[in-house]
């Protein structure tokens, strides 16, 4: 019956683009097919049995625990105005330079997206901020829409992420039982610091290819960034104090990880406490404020932890049908060995992209191919990064880009869907020659973890 399961995973696709919640499609479509399965006597219940105990795993799991932290550190940086401070001052300080605009977006957005980790808060941000900006000094609409969309999807690579959180969660269970299944019985583990490590040197190397795209345009297109008059230049001060400290205490919670220093929920809770208190400096944290920031962390971690819960259900019917089986089957018999396995599954992913978040892939794809692919000598920590890159493209590329989608909600009419696709299209490009390099060059994402942790 291994068939059932790829016709349940058709059918959680299909009610999810129908619009229905995802943790409950997720759980509930499961518990049909078991239910139905159960009565036909083609489903064994006992394997529902362990859900308990999955459960319990995820409220004892301290990792985890990072990902409300994160979420409130974010929140907190958005709220206290930070990335408008920051863009006002590296305009005025970089604005009259051709493309000066454009490439302060990118920095900010790379900040901001580094530290809240969330696609659609960064782009909503951004286009909120820096779009009526970049359109009203006459800089091209494509160009502006595809830049801020752009640094909005940094939040998928650049660490610390609560994407990366999450991955290297599922990642190190799917390693220790791809090692158990070879009969290692003292596995090697992976860590979230191996994973932020990983990702870092990629991460930067993407936004120095899109700042070097932008500076390129600026020389040969000059129509499409034009420089303006500034009002005044901002004093290295004020630069400094709206850029050291959200940066600073970006790199003590990222340099604590992978100095080894602190455990990413430590290091969150570090993030989080340093937020609150630099929004207080900034006097820019009322009561009113803070409750909003509160509300939605809550939000934010019912919506993480409430689809976990559901992909756990629909992962134990799936097995139960035997998917895995099948999944195993179907990749390991395919041509190429580990290299056609791992192009199909990113295919997939990136297709499914299209109608999934990203906690949703995680939770539900990563955990049935990734012991798979971590069984053919698979480098996890590479094909982590592999994942979140390739994802980030997918959330970028139109027509059903999340990226593209968050943009157009709050981009002004003058601005058509039309213009905001097109706009992307040389981001995409960037990001497919950025995917392609990594593909080949592994040592991208391995060497900082090797150097750091042996």
């Amino acid at each position: 019956m291994e068939w059932v399961g790829l016709l349940m995973f058709l059918v959680v696709i299909a009610t999810l683009m129908a619009g229905y919640p995802v943790a409950f499609t997720l759980g509930g479509t499961a518990l049909l097919f078991a239910f139905f399965g159960w009565l036909g006597g083609w489903f064994d219940s006992t394997f529902l049995g362990t859900m308990p105990n999955r459960l319990f795993g995820v409220m004892a799991n301290e990792t985890l625990l990072a990902v409300p932290l994160f979420v409130f550190m974010g929140v907190t940086l958005e709220r206290a105005r930070i990335a408008e401070s920051l863009l006002d001052n590296l305009s005025a300080l970089f604005g009259g330079l051709r493309g000066g605009l454009g490439i302060s977006v990118m920095v900010v957005g790379m900040l901001l997206a580094a530290s809240t980790g969330i696609v659609g808060a960064t782009v909503v941000t951004m286009g909120l901020l820096s779009l009526p900006t970049m359109l009203a000094r006459g800089y091209s609409p494509r160009l502006a829409s595809g830049a801020i969309c752009a640094a909005g999807t940094l939040g998928q690579i650049v660490p610390p992420s609560i994407v990366l959180v999450l991955l290297g969660d599922v990642l190190s269970a799917a390693y220790s039982q791809a090692q158990l299944q070879q009969g290692v019985f003292s596995p090697d583990t992976v860590s979230v610091g191996d994973l932020f490590a990983g990702a870092l040197v990629p991460g930067l190397a993407l936004v120095a290819l899109y700042i070097f795209y932008l500076i390129g345009v600026a020389i040969f297109r000059p129509d499409a960034m034009p420089a303006f008059e500034r009002d005044q230049r901002p004093s290295f001060l004020r630069l400094g104090l709206s850029l050291l400290p959200p940066l600073g205490l970006i790199l003590a919670v990222l340099g604590s990880i992978i100095a080894g220093l602190a455990t990413p929920t430590e290091a969150a809770g570090v993030g989080a406490v340093g937020a609150l208190l630099l929004a207080l400096g900034r006097r820019q944290l009322t009561l009113a404020r803070l409750r909003e920031v509160l509300e939605s962390t809550a939000r934010v971690t019912s919506m993480v932890f409430l689809i976990l819960v559901g992909a756990s259900v629909f992962s134990l019917v799936f097995r139960g049908y035997g998917g895995d089986l099948l999944v195993h089957e179907l990749l390991t018999s395919l041509p190429g060995g580990a290299f056609g396995a791992l192009l199909v599954v990113m295919v997939l992913m990136f297709v499914l992209g299209f109608v999934l978040d990203f906690i949703e892939i995680t939770f539900v794809v990563v955990p049935i191919v990734g012991p798979i692919l971590l069984a053919m000598d698979i480098d996890p920590i590479w094909l982590g990064v592999m994942m979140a890159m390739n994802l980030q493209t997918s959330f970028l590329t139109p027509p059903f880009g999340f990226a593209l989608f968050y943009l157009r909600g709050v981009a002004p009419a003058s601005l058509s869907t039309g213009d905001i696709y097109r706009g992307a299209v040389p981001f995409i490009a960037i990001q497919v020659a950025a995917l392609l390099l990594l593909a080949a060059f592994p040592a991208l994402a391995t060497w900082l973890p090797t150097l750091v942790y042996g």
